[in-house]
Formats: structure tokens, sequence, C-alpha cells
């Protein structure tokens, strides 16, 4: 029999309790309230005792730290609240789930983890890493940037006490929007989930729930479990804690420079001392060679030098990439994290490496093998993790960066006339002359025989470079038959054009950054995604920009996305009957740049301070519910967006350099 899998959110108020279950295939609702006003207490436990019996699914946003510890305290305490009246019992249900979020904020555990929980949990919000800090989203967060047709706030206050029958059905309706896009979350991730669920049933492991690092830590762990004959509970207790990480002695041996600037950043790491409980600007250094401002840090080497390039006859744009550039540092030099067995676990990480390349992208070990290789520098520093020791995940980062700034010297050194466009973390990018490529791969090599890694090449026809985080490339290009240049859709990222002598051509493009409008990730800011696709369609196809502009009918495209956090909030500020007003507004919002409209300032509540949301004459339109309607009444202020593309070509444009794009506008 087919489990069921049922969507679910709970809103706890002062006097009342409410849940909405939304069957995750079909439209079949459900929604039970503990209240004065009504009490479907006896009902709900009878769904609950359904669901434990058959063996259902609860799917939720954040559900493990909170709806399902709730939904646990009913199951439990339901004899209890059976005795209760409907007021009495969700005043009981309330006070629970004050306490849940106090200790959550106190950072203590969860009163139910995961494998004591009656009912079976996914919880979208833990499988997409919406927990870590760098990614860290709300659901109003994510409904804006998956274009939801309505982001809002709880409408009441959860502190006070409801009163009427209308605001238990505004309770229920948010709470019933809220159930819905966390199962448009769940469709999204369909492949996601899928592949957990086969990881879990292969390995006898719970990773329904399991964000990718954890997928890692999981799998690595019963892989070096079953090859080195240690127990799992075994290793996963082990930690190897430092007092401190003298950089000097985890060099490679090869690493020398002849570079002034560059002797200057490897006597700058041969002095640190790093403390692993403060790593924040532990080794932040910049440094400035051939125009280039270059940082380090223990995230790694950043560096462009703005400008738009393009290959011609005389000059070719080369960009190299290291193979797994961190899992083959670790495997090649024999690293491990030293409570570990050296042997053992290099064994066991090269045998990911290998197997990877042995299998279809298409296959989903693929995959798999690749969240292990790359997610294990990133555990090597998390102290909740079994390959926690700072200094392995320091040893690759440091060497791997001041690596990458090594074979930027002896490609500087060697090759007349190049001009470096970028290096960033595992590879770089130049602008050679032309009768320099075989100079340019033979030293490569030798780079590659000194660092024992590989190196994997490829030209770009075209770069758009304002920053080291931010660009569009375009691939050289490749001559295709007419049906294959046909069969390619118009809004395809693939550069399409046909020469004057009748041949056709395709190029593969990748945008970086802001200019990244394809398969966005969800906790990405994708605010005026129309300024990132106007700048992507001018620069590789040629629509000029307001023409692209003026006949996109998208309105979510035109939206900003705004948060405010702690103390702060936003409001709005309007004229009404000639004088201005303000009010507060919810803390996540939408809204696009129009010719009508109010202004909206971030406020703080303590100190008072102000910060306009789009500084100047601009005017916002909130758009968190859809509207609609013909889209010239939405009154968009199109001088705005071309106001934001042009200052993004600006950013592009390098001084003193004779190879770049020349626009006008």
């Amino acid at each position: 029999m087919e489990q069921t899998h049922w969507v679910m959110d709970i809103e706890t108020v002062s006097n009342c309790f409410l849940v909405v279950f939304e069957h995750y295939k079909k439209d079949e609702v459900h929604v039970f309230t503990v209240s004065h006003l009504r009490n479907d207490l006896p009902r709900l436990v009878k769904f609950l005792e359904q669901n434990v019996r058959n063996n259902e699914w609860h799917i939720s946003f954040n559900g493990l730290e909170f709806d399902s510890q709730i939904i646990q305290f009913i199951i439990k305490k339901r004899f209890l609240l059976a005795r209760m009246n409907g007021e009495t019992a969700a005043r009981t249900i309330y006070k629970e789930a004050q306490d849940i979020i106090a200790s959550t904020m106190a950072g203590e555990y969860v009163k139910y983890p995961e494998h004591k929980l009656l009912i079976r949990q996914l919880d979208v919000f833990k499988l997409n890493h919406w927990d870590n800090p760098a990614k860290s989203s709300g659901l109003k967060w994510i409904q804006c940037s998956m274009d939801w047709h309505n982001v809002q706030d709880m409408p009441l206050d959860h502190t006070k006490d409801i009163t009427t029958m209308q605001e238990l059905k505004m309770i229920a309706d948010y709470c019933r929007n809220d159930v819905k896009s966390t199962k448009a979350i769940m469709h999204r991730n369909r492949k996601e989930i899928a592949l957990r669920k086969d990881l879990s049933k292969e390995y006898n492991i719970n990773l329904y729930s399991a964000s990718e690092p954890k997928i890692s830590k999981e799998l690595f762990l019963h892989f070096l479990s079953e090859k080195t004959g240690i127990p799992k509970n075994k290793l996963r207790k082990q930690r190897t804690f430092r007092k401190q990480i003298i950089v000097k002695d985890i060099l490679l041996p090869y690493l020398d420079f002849s570079i002034p600037e560059f002797k200057k950043v490897l006597e700058k790491f041969k002095t640190t001392v790093i403390d692993p409980e403060q790593t924040k600007g532990a080794l932040k250094y910049e440094m400035t060679y051939q125009g280039v401002k270059t940082t380090f840090g223990l995230g790694g080497i950043h560096g462009a030098k703005r400008g738009i390039y393009e290959a011609d006859e005389d000059m070719i744009i080369m960009t190299s990439d290291v193979v797994s550039y961190y899992p083959n540092l670790a495997i090649r030099n024999g690293w491990c994290p030293a409570h570990l067995p050296a042997k053992e676990f290099v064994e066991q990480y090269e045998w990911f490496f290998e197997e990877r390349k042995k299998i279809p992208k298409s296959d989903p070990r693929n995959y798999v093998y690749k969240i292990i290789l790359n997610s294990t520098f990133g555990l090597s520093i998390d102290k909740n993790s079994f390959l926690y020791d700072p200094q392995f995940g320091m040893q690759i980062t440091i060497n791997g960066q001041l690596s990458l700034l090594l074979l930027y010297e002896m490609l500087s050194q060697g090759i007349p006339g190049s001009i470096p466009i970028m290096q960033n973390t595992d590879g770089l990018e130049m602008f050679i002359p032309r009768r320099y490529k075989e100079k340019y791969l033979e030293i490569c090599n030798q780079w590659e025989t000194l660092t024992k890694l590989k190196l994997e090449h490829d030209e770009y026809q075209k770069m758009m470079v304002p920053d080291v985080n931010n660009y569009i490339a375009i691939y050289k290009y490749k001559e295709v038959s007419k049906e294959d240049w046909l069969k390619t859709q118009k809004d395809n990222p693939d550069y399409l054009f046909k020469r004057e002598d009748g041949k056709f051509f395709i190029a593969k493009t990748k945008c970086k950054g802001r200019f990244d409008f394809q398969d966005l990730q969800l906790h990405k800011n994708k605010s005026f995604l129309v300024v990132s696709k106007a700048l992507y369609f001018f620069f590789v196809h040629g629509i000029p920009i307001e023409e692209y502009i003026q006949n996109n009918h998208n309105i979510y495209e035109f939206c900003g996305q705004v948060k405010a956090k702690g103390s702060w909030t936003f409001k709005q500020f309007f004229v009404k009957d000639g004088v201005i007003t303000n009010e507060e507004i919810q803390k996540t919002l939408r809204y696009y740049v129009g010719l009508d409209g109010i202004k909206i300032a971030k406020c703080h509540k303590l100190d008072g301070r102000q910060i306009q949301v789009e500084s100047g004459r601009w005017m916002q339109t909130i758009f968190n519910k859809f509207e609609d309607k013909p889209f010239e009444d939405y009154h968009i202020d199109y001088r705005y967006y071309l106001y934001q593309a042009n200052k993004e070509i600006k950013l592009m444009q390098p001084e003193n350099f004779n190879h770049q794009l020349q626009l006008t506008f």
C-alpha cells in the first residue's frame, strides 16, 4: 500500500491552536482547531492516531524543530488534554510552544529527536539546508523567491487572545497559504526527495530530511566504518581539537614565489597563527598585481579585473579549473583529520573520486559522490562532525589558494602580453596572445607535475566581468547544422548566431552571481531579475536593454524582495489629507518600482534609524499579493530598471584597456 504524505503547518495563539493538513497529491484538506470557539481535539487525536497506525508521513517547513514537537506533545498528552475544555487545552499547547521556542533560541536540543517521533517526518527546510546561516531563509522569503501569489505574515499577534470566528478564519486562511506553499516546495524537491528515499533504504539510514552536508557526513561515516572496522557510534564521537594552528607548519614545500607582491603574501601566511575558536578574519589579506586586487582568506583566493573581453585573431580567453580541487589536495598529499586512520581515510576518499568518474552524470550516485567529495572540507571545520579537525580543513584551503597563486605567477611570467582576468577558489581566466596558447598549456603541465593535481581547460569567446562573483561568459563558438541550430529554443541560454556566409554556430554560456537567472536557488535574492536577464540578452544576443525590459511582461521579474530582522521593521510612508504619515507593514516584502506608489523604509524600533529601501526619487508598490490586471496598469517605472542595467554596464568598463567593447546609449 502506498504511504500517505500530509503537508502540514500549525499556528499557536495564546488561546487557540490550529493545524492544517493537506494531502501531498490531492486537494484533500483537514483543518483542526482547539479553542473556546471550536474544539476539534477529539477529531485531531483520531486523525493523528491514524497517521501513527498507518505509518503516514508529515511534511513541513522547519517541522522537526517545532511542528513535529507540538504534534508529539499532543499525542503524548492526548488523554490529559481531552479532560480540558477547548480554551484550557489551547493555552496548554501554547505554553508548550513557547517553551520549545525558548529552548531553540537558547541553542538546546529538541525534546523529541527525529528517531523518537511517532510520526515520520520530511522537513523541506532541513533538506534544503536553509538552517545554515549562509543560506538562512524563512518561508516568506522562499515564497518571494518562488513567485508565490500571496506572501503573508501572520495577520494576528500570537500573544493576544482571539475572540471571534472571523479572527479564527484569518488564522486558518493564513495557515492554508503556508501549507500550499510548502507543498509547492516539496514538488520542486521531487528529485532530491527520491534520492534521499533511495539512500535511506540502501544504507538503512534516515536521510529523508538530510541536507547535502549531512548526507556526506552520514555516508562517509558508513563507508569509513566498514573499511576500518571501527563502529559508527565510536567514529561519530571522535574529533581533534586544537589550541592553535601554525600556518608555516602546514604549507606545501613547493610553494615559493619570485614576484615581490606574491612573496609578501607567502610571508604573511608564514607568520600567521590561527586560533581555531576565532577564525573570522584570521587570514584576511589583500594584494594588487597587474591591476587585479586579489583577496586571501580561509575561504580561498578571489580576484578579478573588471572589463568586457572578447577573443579575436590576436587574443584568446583561456579558462582553467583544477579537477576536484580541495578533495584532490587531500588525496594527493595524504591529508586527513588527525584522529582518523590516514591510510584508510585517503583510500576511501580517493575511491569516491575514482568511482564517480565511472558513473554517468545522470546516475544519482554520481551526485551523491560529488556531495561527499565537496562537503568534506566544510565538515572538517564543523564541531558537530566526526571529521572535525580545523587544521585539516585549513591545510586544504590555505595550500589551495597559494597553489593557485603559483599558477598565476608561472603564467604571468611565462606568457608575454598576458592579462589576468580572474582567480576564484579553484581556477583562473587569462587573456593571452593566441600564439602563446601551446606555451600556456605547457606551463600548466609543469604546474600539474609540481602539485600532482589536474587542470581542465577551455576557451571563452567573450567575458563580461564587473567583479569576481558576478560575470557572463560565452564559450568558444561551435559550428552546428541548421537543423540543430533550429532545435534550440529562442530563450535557451545558449548563444546562437548565423554568420554572413550562411554557417550556423552555437556556444554555451555561463552566468554567475546576479547574472544567473537559470535554476536560481530559492534562498538567493532574485530581486529585479528583469535587469539580469536584460543584461544577458544584451551581451549575448545583442537585444537592446530598453527593448528587452519594455517587452517583458512578467511582473514578478520587476520585483525586489527584502526582509527585516530583529529590532528592524518596515514602514510605508504616504501622503494622507495633505500630511505625510506612515504605518508599519510586514517584515518580508516584495515590491516593484512604479510611477506611483509609496516610499518604504527599514526602521529601527529602538534608536529610530530609517533607511530607504530605494533611495532618491523612486516610488515603490508593495506586491506581496498578486493582482492580475493588464500589464500597463502596473505603471512600471521603466527608467529605474534601465538605470540599474546601465549602472551594471558601467561597472564593467575598465580604464586604459584596448580590448574592451565600446558601448553607447
